[in-house]
C-alpha cells in the first residue's frame, strides 16, 4: 500500500511539510509506503474547463500542466492521498487549487479515476480560514467518490513562522491520529 502526499506550500520545509511527516510517521509504523511531492512554486496552470480530458480521455489534462499531470498519474498508482496546503486568505494556496480544479475534473470525466481511494486533507494556519480551507480539500475528495478517515478534530495545526507548528501540541496530535486512523481504513480496504 502507498500514500501519496502533496505539499502545495511553496516552503519545501515549511509549516506544511512538518504536518505531513507528522502523519507519514504512523503510517510507516504502519508499514505503509509513502511519497511526497512537491506542489508548491511549481507553475501550474488552472482548469479552464475546456473539455478536452473528456474528449481524449487520456487521464491528463491537454493544456501544459506537467506539474498538475505528475500529481494526477501519481494519484491513480497510490491507494492514499493525502493533500497538505497552508491557508492563504481563507483557502487554500493557488497552487493546490489548480490541482483540485484539474484533477477533478479530469478523473470524475475519465471514468471517476480516484473513487474508492482514501484521501485526507491537512492545512497549516496562521490565525483563521482553516475551515472553509478544510471544506475545499474534502469537497473534492468527497465529490471524487474518495473515503475519508477522520481525526480528534479538524486537520490543522497553528503557526506562523517555519516551524512554529511543531509548537501546536494539539495539532501535532490530530496529525499523529490522522495518520493511525489513515492506516487502519487502508488496511481494512485492502482486506
Amino acid at each position: 500500500m502507498k500514500v501519496l502526499a502533496i505539499n502545495g506550500s511553496p516552503r519545501k520545509n515549511g509549516n506544511t511539510k512538518l504536518l505531513i511527516d507528522r502523519v507519514f510517521a504512523q503510517l510507516h509504523e504502519a508499514g505503509i509506503e509513502t511519497e511526497l511531492y512537491q506542489l508548491g512554486g511549481k507553475q501550474v496552470h488552472g482548469c479552464t474547463a475546456c473539455g478536452k480530458c473528456r474528449e481524449i480521455k487520456n487521464g491528463r489534462c491537454h493544456i501544459k500542466n506537467d506539474a498538475i499531470n505528475e500529481c494526477i498519474e501519481k494519484m491513480l498508482k497510490a491507494d492514499g492521498i493525502l493533500l497538505g496546503s497552508p491557508v492563504y486568505f481563507a483557502d487554500v494556496n493557488t497552487e493546490m487549487k489548480a490541482l483540485i480544479d484539474v484533477a477533478g475534473y479530469v478523473t470524475r470525466g475519465n471514468g471517476h479515476l480516484l473513487k474508492r481511494k482514501v484521501g485526507a486533507g491537512l492545512l497549516a494556519v496562521r490565525r483563521g480560514g482553516q475551515l472553509h480551507a478544510f471544506n475545499t480539500l474534502n469537497n473534492f475528495f468527497l465529490i471524487s467518490q474518495m473515503i475519508v478517515p477522520g481525526s480528534s478534530y479538524w486537520n490543522f495545526a497553528v503557526g506562523g513562522p517555519q516551524g512554529a507548528v511543531l509548537d501546536d501540541e494539539e495539532g501535532l496530535e490530530i496529525m499523529s491520529t490522522l495518520g493511525e486512523n489513515m492506516a487502519w481504513l487502508l488496511k481494512k480496504l485492502k482486506d
